[in-house]
């Protein structure tokens, strides 16, 4: 099996990299919800050596993570484990939670799911950075955005960009607070809640 990969991932990976060595300076677990290839943890791993980062994923892309894993032999990337947002967790108390380009992959009851979980895997103070496409005010921030969405829904009706303001809430009901939304690339931002309680 070849290592997968995502070119997506090599280009945003730095841009993202640069707002995570501040909003996770003073974090020590992370917990990455849907790691894809897992190109993006070999790379923040590497680039924050301070971070236990853990890789989670649907059963069948765990095989490409490890490859990524192995090769990188990072000492803080532990083994990928099983994360299907409307199964099981993980056990743990994270202080920080990562994903990247999911929400417009899940349908909305998986993201309400998703949220409605992470009171219980994360620790008080937990920040949660989530990156990928976001519409502000039901409108797109831009023409290439519309028509991803028009993409995306011609895949699979559950799939589309999110509303901002429709995540804020469902982050409000979680006990996170919405502390910086980052302008990023290719119309893509960077949201980081903080847990309040």
């Amino acid at each position: 099996m070849e290592k997968p990969s995502a070119p997506s991932c090599e280009r945003n990976r730095d841009p993202i990299l640069e707002v995570l060595r501040s909003a996770f300076a003073d974090r020590r677990q992370v917990l990455e919800i849907g790691s894809g290839t897992g190109q993006h943890a070999v790379h923040f791993a590497a680039a924050m050596p301070w971070l236990q980062w853990q890789c989670t994923d649907r059963e069948e892309n765990l095989p490409g993570i490890r490859l990524w894993l192995d090769e990188a032999a990072l000492s803080n990337t532990p083994p990928p484990v099983v994360l299907d947002v409307s199964g099981a967790w993980p056990a743990g108390h994270y202080d920080a939670v990562f994903s990247a380009n999911t929400l417009h992959i899940m349908g909305w009851d998986e993201v309400e799911q998703l949220f409605g979980h992470l009171a219980a895997v994360t620790a008080e103070g937990a920040r949660l950075a989530i990156y990928g496409p976001f519409n502000y005010g039901g409108q797109y921030t831009s023409q290439s955005n519309a028509a991803f969405d028009q993409w995306l829904q011609a895949r699979g009706m559950h799939m589309r960009i999110r509303d901002a303001e429709a995540v804020d809430a469902l982050a409000e009901v979680a006990g996170f607070d919405l502390i910086d939304d980052v302008t990023m690339p290719a119309n893509n931002r960077l949201r980081i809640w903080q847990r309040n309680r």
